[in-house]
């Protein structure tokens, strides 16, 4: 079955006894038992939930994975996964990440023992000498948020497996329909389901997709242990947005390219990061590795007032944090996503006041290039 008839048919058409089309929000917190000796699927809804294991088996099976837990967000799904730590394991991490992350990492797992090096994994010479005897996890974002990093999964698996390491790969920006992390060597696979998988801004998600049976039972039994699962409403969210993914992906994609290559040509701009410009570093692995580029692009611009005035003169781009919904908005992450981030670090990063991050939607490209030429006014 193709992607785009899966993201609709991954049941294989099998309905409930009223031949429902969209699949039943089962608002139950507890179920009756069939008797004693007899085992049943549903018991209590943090164990399972007829909805929210609809949808996890959706999302498994268009990553290609064994299977899934679904959490009420993305930052969840990333804490729920680093249990498979223990104290004194060491973590490779891409050096750019989303912010949330990068606290979760050097707040909590760090006071609990787990040890990082943050690393440019996009340059796979640079990854090797931090690798250790304790090193029990790689973990990429790619394309990174927000400078757009592009790592080599298939050369960072290879290393990761010859020492029984884990590949974690946060496919949030690209999703299974344009990029397929199983294919290329990870382990585990992660999403902002909030992001371009519900797809219109009004949903709390996230995904662990787990290669393995092994895997997936210790995500399982921590999910169950800690909580934190994805309610049956918003699991129901998740699945109809799922059926417009390719749609909204392509519609996505298109307009990105148009208003990077737009962006490129502006005078106020001194430089535009987006993964299908030609002179990007990570256009060749991308092209290696996915059949699209996505909806994400950051700018930085000559100057700080110039940023402050994009913010405040966009009209159909949205001022805002988040990404990936049908509606374009824009960031302005050394303020927001990144906000916790030491100001020496976002700087030395090219987090500066300067920056701005970009979310393309499915608007008209005239529109959505005629708005940012009006608010840069170059």
């Amino acid at each position: 079955m193709k992607f785009e008839t899966l993201c609709l048919h991954s049941d294989n058409n099998e309905k409930d006894e009223w031949g429902s089309i969209a699949h039943p929000i089962c608002q139950s917190v507890t179920f009756v038992h069939k008797g004693v000796d007899v085992e049943s699927d549903y018991s209590y809804s943090r164990l399972s939930n007829p909805t929210r294991r609809h949808v996890e088996k959706l999302v498994a099976s268009l990553e290609g994975g064994y299977d899934s837990c679904a959490f009420s967000s993305g930052m969840t799904a990333i804490t729920v996964s680093l249990l498979l730590l223990e104290p004194g394991d060491h973590v490779i991490a891409s050096d750019d990440l989303y912010g949330g992350a990068l606290r979760l990492f050097n707040n909590i797992c760090k006071t609990n023992g787990i040890e990082f090096d943050f690393v440019n994994t996009s340059n796979v010479d640079d990854v090797k000498p931090y690798v250790k005897k304790n090193t029990k996890l790689f973990y990429i974002e790619t394309p990174s948020n927000p400078l757009m990093q592009v790592t080599d999964l298939k050369a960072i698996s290879e290393i990761a497996h010859s020492i029984g390491a884990y590949l974690f790969v946060d496919n949030t920006f690209l999703t299974p329909y344009f990029q397929r992390p199983f294919e290329l060597g990870a382990d585990i696979v992660l999403h902002s389901g909030t992001k371009y998988l519900g797809g219109h801004n009004d949903t709390l998600a996230g995904f662990v997709v787990c290669k393995t049976k092994e895997l997936y039972e210790r995500i399982l039994f921590n999910s169950k242990t800690i909580g934190g699962q994805l309610s049956p409403f918003d699991s129901f969210l998740i699945e109809r947005g799922i059926k417009t993914l390719p749609l909204r992906m392509d519609k996505i994609n298109d307009n990105a390219i148009k208003i990077a290559n737009f962006l490129k040509s502006c005078n106020s701009i001194e430089k535009v990061y987006y993964v299908g410009l030609k002179d990007s570093l990570g256009y060749d692995i991308t092209l290696k590795q996915s059949k699209g580029f996505g909806g994400m692009i950051s700018i930085e611009v000559k100057s700080k007032e110039l940023a402050h005035k994009i913010l405040k003169d966009v009209k159909i781009f949205q001022y805002t944090e988040s990404l990936g919904g049908v509606d374009s908005l824009i960031t302005y992450p050394m303020l927001q996503t990144h906000a916790d981030v030491p100001e020496e670090e976002r700087n030395r990063r090219g987090i500066n006041d300067r920056f701005l991050r970009i979310s393309v939607g499915i608007e008209n490209v005239d529109d959505l290039i005629s708005d940012l030429k009006q608010a840069i006014n170059d």
